[in-house]
Protein backbone atom coordinates (compact mmCIF):
# COMPACT_ATOMS: atom_id res chain seq x y z
CA UNK A 1 0.00 0.00 0.00
CA UNK A 2 2.87 2.37 0.82
CA UNK A 3 4.31 2.11 -2.68
CA UNK A 4 0.98 3.22 -4.18
CA UNK A 5 1.00 6.32 -1.94
CA UNK A 6 4.59 7.10 -2.98
CA UNK A 7 3.66 6.55 -6.63
CA UNK A 8 0.91 9.19 -6.42
CA UNK A 9 3.23 11.51 -4.48
CA UNK A 10 5.66 11.19 -7.39
CA UNK A 11 2.88 12.21 -9.78
CA UNK A 12 2.01 15.24 -7.62
CA UNK A 13 5.65 16.32 -7.39
CA UNK A 14 6.14 16.04 -11.16
CA UNK A 15 2.93 17.99 -11.86
CA UNK A 16 4.08 20.77 -9.50
CA UNK A 17 7.50 20.80 -11.15
CA UNK A 18 5.96 21.41 -14.59
CA UNK A 19 4.18 24.59 -13.48
CA UNK A 20 6.38 27.71 -13.75
CA UNK A 21 6.80 29.29 -10.32
CA UNK A 22 5.82 26.14 -8.41
CA UNK A 23 8.53 24.08 -6.70
CA UNK A 24 8.71 20.29 -6.80
CA UNK A 25 10.81 20.44 -3.63
CA UNK A 26 8.04 22.38 -1.90
CA UNK A 27 5.50 19.76 -2.96
CA UNK A 28 7.78 16.98 -1.62
CA UNK A 29 7.92 18.75 1.75
CA UNK A 30 4.15 19.28 1.83
CA UNK A 31 3.63 15.58 1.07
CA UNK A 32 6.08 14.65 3.87
CA UNK A 33 8.52 12.79 1.63
CA UNK A 34 11.32 15.38 1.27
CA UNK A 35 13.56 14.15 4.11
CA UNK A 36 13.29 10.52 3.06
CA UNK A 37 14.00 11.36 -0.58
CA UNK A 38 17.04 13.51 0.26
CA UNK A 39 18.41 10.73 2.49
CA UNK A 40 17.68 8.02 -0.09
CA UNK A 41 19.55 9.84 -2.85
CA UNK A 42 22.34 11.26 -0.67
CA UNK A 43 23.07 7.90 1.01
CA UNK A 44 22.08 5.66 -1.89
CA UNK A 45 25.21 3.49 -1.94
CA UNK A 46 25.15 2.91 1.83
CA UNK A 47 22.03 0.75 1.46
CA UNK A 48 21.02 0.78 -2.21
CA UNK A 49 18.42 -1.99 -1.86
CA UNK A 50 16.45 -0.01 0.72
CA UNK A 51 16.83 3.42 -0.88
CA UNK A 52 16.16 2.28 -4.44
CA UNK A 53 12.59 1.29 -3.52
CA UNK A 54 11.55 4.82 -2.55
CA UNK A 55 13.44 6.40 -5.45
CA UNK A 56 11.89 3.97 -7.95
CA UNK A 57 8.35 4.49 -6.60
CA UNK A 58 8.61 8.29 -6.73
CA UNK A 59 10.44 8.26 -10.07
CA UNK A 60 7.84 5.98 -11.64
CA UNK A 61 5.08 8.31 -10.45
CA UNK A 62 7.08 11.27 -11.72
CA UNK A 63 7.48 9.78 -15.19
CA UNK A 64 3.78 8.89 -15.38
CA UNK A 65 2.91 12.40 -14.18
CA UNK A 66 5.03 14.06 -16.86
CA UNK A 67 3.72 11.84 -19.67
CA UNK A 68 0.09 12.06 -18.55
CA UNK A 69 -0.17 15.72 -17.57
CA UNK A 70 2.38 17.72 -19.61
CA UNK A 71 -0.12 18.51 -22.39
CA UNK A 72 -2.97 19.13 -19.93
CA UNK A 73 -0.90 21.53 -17.82
CA UNK A 74 0.35 23.34 -20.92
CA UNK A 75 -3.24 23.94 -22.07
CA UNK A 76 -4.52 24.80 -18.57
CA UNK A 77 -1.74 27.36 -18.05
CA UNK A 78 -2.54 28.84 -21.45
CA UNK A 79 -6.33 29.08 -20.89
CA UNK A 80 -6.55 29.59 -17.10
CA UNK A 81 -3.21 31.07 -15.93
CA UNK A 82 -4.67 33.05 -13.02
CA UNK A 83 -6.80 30.20 -11.66
CA UNK A 84 -3.85 27.80 -11.88
CA UNK A 85 -1.60 30.29 -10.07
CA UNK A 86 -4.11 30.75 -7.23
CA UNK A 87 -4.67 27.00 -6.96
CA UNK A 88 -0.95 26.39 -6.42
CA UNK A 89 -0.72 29.33 -4.01
CA UNK A 90 -3.42 27.54 -2.01
CA UNK A 91 -1.44 24.30 -2.24
CA UNK A 92 1.66 26.00 -0.82
CA UNK A 93 -0.30 27.80 1.92
CA UNK A 94 -1.90 24.50 2.92
CA UNK A 95 1.51 22.94 3.54
CA UNK A 96 3.08 25.83 5.46
CA UNK A 97 1.55 24.99 8.90
CA UNK A 98 3.03 21.47 8.80
CA UNK A 99 6.45 22.75 7.75
CA UNK A 100 6.42 25.46 10.43
CA UNK A 101 5.50 22.98 13.17
CA UNK A 102 8.33 20.72 12.03
CA UNK A 103 10.85 23.58 12.03
CA UNK A 104 10.05 24.75 15.58
CA UNK A 105 9.69 21.22 17.00
CA UNK A 106 13.29 20.42 16.03
CA UNK A 107 14.85 23.49 17.63
CA UNK A 108 13.09 26.40 19.34
CA UNK A 109 15.25 29.48 18.88
CA UNK A 110 14.37 33.05 17.96
CA UNK A 111 17.74 33.27 16.21
CA UNK A 112 16.52 30.73 13.63
CA UNK A 113 13.96 33.23 12.31
CA UNK A 114 16.88 35.05 10.72
CA UNK A 115 17.32 32.01 8.47
CA UNK A 116 13.62 32.16 7.57
CA UNK A 117 14.12 35.75 6.39
CA UNK A 118 17.28 34.78 4.48
CA UNK A 119 15.42 31.96 2.73
CA UNK A 120 12.53 34.30 1.88
CA UNK A 121 14.84 36.93 0.37
CA UNK A 122 16.81 34.32 -1.59
CA UNK A 123 13.61 32.86 -3.04
CA UNK A 124 12.55 36.33 -4.23
CA UNK A 125 15.98 36.99 -5.70
CA UNK A 126 16.28 33.65 -7.51
CA UNK A 127 12.78 33.78 -8.99
CA UNK A 128 12.51 37.49 -9.66
CA UNK A 129 14.38 37.94 -12.92
CA UNK A 130 13.74 35.96 -16.06
CA UNK A 131 15.42 38.36 -18.46
CA UNK A 132 18.47 36.17 -18.83
CA UNK A 133 20.11 35.18 -22.06
CA UNK A 134 18.72 31.93 -23.40
CA UNK A 135 20.95 28.91 -23.79
CA UNK A 136 21.50 27.74 -27.36
CA UNK A 137 19.29 24.72 -27.82
CA UNK A 138 20.53 23.08 -30.98
CA UNK A 139 20.44 19.38 -30.17
CA UNK A 140 23.60 18.51 -32.11
CA UNK A 141 27.26 19.31 -31.50
CA UNK A 142 29.48 18.70 -28.47
CA UNK A 143 29.24 22.32 -27.27
CA UNK A 144 25.45 22.40 -27.31
CA UNK A 145 25.22 18.96 -25.68
CA UNK A 146 27.50 20.29 -22.94
CA UNK A 147 25.20 23.29 -22.50
CA UNK A 148 22.19 20.99 -22.16
CA UNK A 149 24.01 18.91 -19.51
CA UNK A 150 24.85 22.14 -17.65
CA UNK A 151 21.23 23.25 -17.94
CA UNK A 152 20.18 19.89 -16.48
CA UNK A 153 22.47 20.43 -13.46
CA UNK A 154 20.98 23.90 -12.86
CA UNK A 155 17.45 22.48 -13.18
CA UNK A 156 18.30 19.73 -10.66
CA UNK A 157 19.36 22.28 -8.05
CA UNK A 158 16.00 24.03 -8.53
CA UNK A 159 14.17 20.71 -8.34
CA UNK A 160 15.76 19.83 -4.99
CA UNK A 161 15.66 23.23 -3.28
CA UNK A 162 12.15 24.05 -1.97
CA UNK A 163 10.65 27.33 -3.13
CA UNK A 164 12.63 27.43 -6.38
CA UNK A 165 10.68 26.36 -9.44
CA UNK A 166 12.40 23.99 -11.86
CA UNK A 167 10.03 25.12 -14.60
CA UNK A 168 10.79 28.77 -13.83
CA UNK A 169 14.49 28.00 -14.24
CA UNK A 170 13.65 26.40 -17.60
CA UNK A 171 11.92 29.65 -18.58
CA UNK A 172 14.98 31.64 -17.53
CA UNK A 173 17.22 29.37 -19.61
CA UNK A 174 14.84 29.62 -22.57
CA UNK A 175 14.15 25.89 -22.41
CA UNK A 176 10.61 25.59 -21.00
CA UNK A 177 8.62 25.33 -24.25
CA UNK A 178 11.37 23.30 -25.90
CA UNK A 179 11.47 20.82 -23.01
CA UNK A 180 7.69 20.33 -22.99
CA UNK A 181 7.80 19.82 -26.75
CA UNK A 182 10.72 17.37 -26.39
CA UNK A 183 8.74 15.36 -23.82
CA UNK A 184 5.61 15.31 -25.97
CA UNK A 185 7.57 14.30 -29.10
CA UNK A 186 10.13 12.05 -27.31
CA UNK A 187 13.12 14.04 -28.61
CA UNK A 188 15.87 11.75 -27.27
CA UNK A 189 18.74 13.93 -28.56
CA UNK A 190 17.51 16.72 -26.31
CA UNK A 191 16.23 14.73 -23.33
CA UNK A 192 19.29 12.49 -22.76
CA UNK A 193 21.90 15.25 -22.14
CA UNK A 194 19.44 17.24 -19.99
CA UNK A 195 18.60 14.04 -18.08
CA UNK A 196 22.30 13.31 -17.46
CA UNK A 197 22.76 16.84 -16.11
CA UNK A 198 19.74 16.45 -13.83
CA UNK A 199 21.14 13.19 -12.39
CA UNK A 200 24.53 14.81 -11.69
CA UNK A 201 22.89 17.86 -10.10
CA UNK A 202 20.51 15.81 -7.96
CA UNK A 203 23.33 13.70 -6.48
CA UNK A 204 25.50 16.75 -5.66
CA UNK A 205 22.65 18.86 -4.23
CA UNK A 206 21.13 16.11 -2.08
CA UNK A 207 24.52 15.37 -0.49
CA UNK A 208 24.85 19.00 0.60
CA UNK A 209 21.26 19.30 1.88
CA UNK A 210 21.45 15.99 3.76
CA UNK A 211 24.55 17.21 5.62
CA UNK A 212 22.88 20.53 6.47
CA UNK A 213 19.74 18.79 7.77
CA UNK A 214 21.85 16.50 9.97
CA UNK A 215 24.15 19.22 11.32
CA UNK A 216 21.81 22.25 11.47
CA UNK A 217 18.23 20.87 11.31
CA UNK A 218 16.37 23.81 12.88
CA UNK A 219 18.18 26.48 10.87
CA UNK A 220 17.90 24.46 7.64
CA UNK A 221 14.16 23.97 7.99
CA UNK A 222 13.60 27.64 8.82
CA UNK A 223 15.49 28.59 5.66
CA UNK A 224 13.45 26.05 3.67
CA UNK A 225 10.28 27.60 5.13
CA UNK A 226 11.53 31.00 3.97
CA UNK A 227 12.06 29.60 0.46
CA UNK A 228 8.53 28.20 0.45
CA UNK A 229 6.90 31.45 1.65
CA UNK A 230 8.96 33.46 -0.84
CA UNK A 231 7.79 31.28 -3.71
CA UNK A 232 4.20 32.50 -3.16
CA UNK A 233 5.25 36.02 -4.18
CA UNK A 234 6.90 34.61 -7.31
CA UNK A 235 3.76 32.67 -8.29
CA UNK A 236 1.26 35.52 -7.70
CA UNK A 237 -0.08 36.42 -11.17
CA UNK A 238 0.44 39.99 -12.35
CA UNK A 239 -2.70 39.71 -14.52
CA UNK A 240 -5.01 39.04 -11.54
CA UNK A 241 -8.07 41.32 -11.71
CA UNK A 242 -11.30 41.94 -9.80
CA UNK A 243 -13.33 40.24 -12.55
CA UNK A 244 -12.00 36.77 -11.75
CA UNK A 245 -11.24 37.25 -8.06
CA UNK A 246 -14.10 35.03 -6.83
CA UNK A 247 -13.00 32.07 -8.95
CA UNK A 248 -9.38 32.74 -8.02
CA UNK A 249 -10.16 32.69 -4.28
CA UNK A 250 -12.18 29.50 -4.79
CA UNK A 251 -9.23 27.88 -6.58
CA UNK A 252 -6.94 28.97 -3.72
CA UNK A 253 -9.29 27.52 -1.09
CA UNK A 254 -9.54 24.20 -2.97
CA UNK A 255 -5.74 23.95 -3.23
CA UNK A 256 -5.35 24.82 0.47
CA UNK A 257 -7.94 22.29 1.68
CA UNK A 258 -6.56 19.43 -0.44
CA UNK A 259 -2.98 19.81 0.78
CA UNK A 260 -3.87 20.77 4.37
CA UNK A 261 -5.78 17.54 4.89
CA UNK A 262 -3.18 15.45 3.03
CA UNK A 263 -0.46 16.94 5.28
CA UNK A 264 -2.59 16.35 8.38
CA UNK A 265 -3.28 12.73 7.39
CA UNK A 266 0.44 12.13 6.71
CA UNK A 267 1.26 13.46 10.19
CA UNK A 268 -1.20 11.05 11.78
Amino acid sequence: MNWIINFFKGIAISVATMVPGVSGGTMAIILNVYDDLIHAVGSFFEDWRKHSKLIFQLALGGIVGVLAFSRIIDKALDKFPTLMAFFFIGVILGGIPTLYRKAISIEKSNFNYIFLIVGFVLALFLSGNNEVASIAIESTGIFNIGLLVLAGIIIAVALILPGISGSFILLILGLYDVTLDAINTFNIKFLIPVGIGVLIGVVLTTKIIEKLIKKYPGKTYMMILGFVVGSIIAIYPSEATNTNIIYSILALIIGFIIIYFISKKDKE
